[in-house]
């Protein structure tokens, strides 16, 4: 009698054994579609190309984040603009899915559409600011976006709680542009953002990078962003091309332990102006 219940329910054991099995195949087969169509949609979001203007050098690293669904919100962009200047920017939308990827897509849209329309970096956040909060959207993001003239070498910042920039010059000088921001974009109807203006020398270089790259478990965002400043000035005097230094400030981020997105954005001047200080 033991022996016959034994044996059947014997046969249904390799069943009962399977469906915790083709569970997890399931399951591991819907993340499997999630980080696709994450990894797509941002792939789609990000310029696949780079501007060529005369006397500027641009170069750009992306590293994803080490969680979640291994990708996130952050996001480079570098386009020409009408009057021979070219916009820049850098940004990280709130998350880590396929929303932020879809939020971080909308930013990139919204600012490339409205460069045309104003010149000013600091009305061009706030437009975008209020196009981001009129989406009804529940995320953030922050950004900062530089229009930068070649010829001359000089630039116009603003910054929407984003982490500051890098600069150096050939002469040895180096250091943080942390000049005042506003909120992130997102966050207050009618916010404001305070332009900057600043000039780069001929031989100069400045980097526009994500938290990702200079904050994590194992340093502070001020020591990374001193780690990224000292970087900065030796390819600056060195006269390193930008994609080494690029791929030096990226290859440095995996030292803070980073779990979050990490992006790029490194830009050197050759212009035929007058090498002025960095004001």
């Amino acid at each position: 009698m033991h022996r016959k219940r034994f044996a059947e329910d014997g046969g249904k054991l390799p069943a009962r054994l399977g469906r915790p099995t083709a569970q997890a195949r399931e399951r591991a087969e819907v993340r499997r579609a999630q980080v696709e169509l994450a990894t797509t949609v941002q792939r789609g979001m990000l310029p696949r190309d780079l501007p060529e203007v005369p006397g500027v050098h641009l170069a750009v690293r992306y590293a994803p984040a080490r969680h979640g669904l291994d990708i996130g919100g952050d996001w480079y962009d570098a386009f020409s603009l009408a009057d021979g200047c070219v916009g820049l920017c850098i940004g990280d939308a709130q998350g880590h899915n396929v929303e932020a990827a879809a939020l971080m897509g909308q930013v990139r849209a919204g600012l490339r559409a409205l460069a045309p329309v104003t010149g000013d970096p600091g009305e061009l956040l706030g437009r975008t600011n209020d196009l981001l909060i009129s989406l009804g959207s529940e995320l953030f993001a922050t950004c900062t976006f530089v229009r930068l003239d070649p010829e001359s070498g000089l630039l116009e910042s603003a910054r929407a709680g984003h982490v500051p920039f890098v600069w150096a010059t050939a002469d040895g000088k180096s250091g943080l542009f942390d000049d005042e921001g506003g909120p992130p974009l997102g966050v207050a109807r009618g916010a404001e953002y305070r332009v900057s203006r600043h000039r780069l020398s001929t031989g100069g270089v400045f980097v526009l990078l994500t938290d990702g790259v200079v904050e994590g478990p194992a340093l502070s965002v001020e020591q990374g962003l001193d780690r990224v400043v000292r970087l900065a000035g030796i390819a600056a005097v060195a006269g390193l091309e930008v994609h080494t230094l690029a791929a030096a400030v990226i290859k440095g981020a995996e030292s803070v332990g980073y779990e979050d997105d990490a992006a790029v954005l490194v830009v050197g001047h050759e212009g035929q102006g007058a090498a002025f200080p960095w004001r």
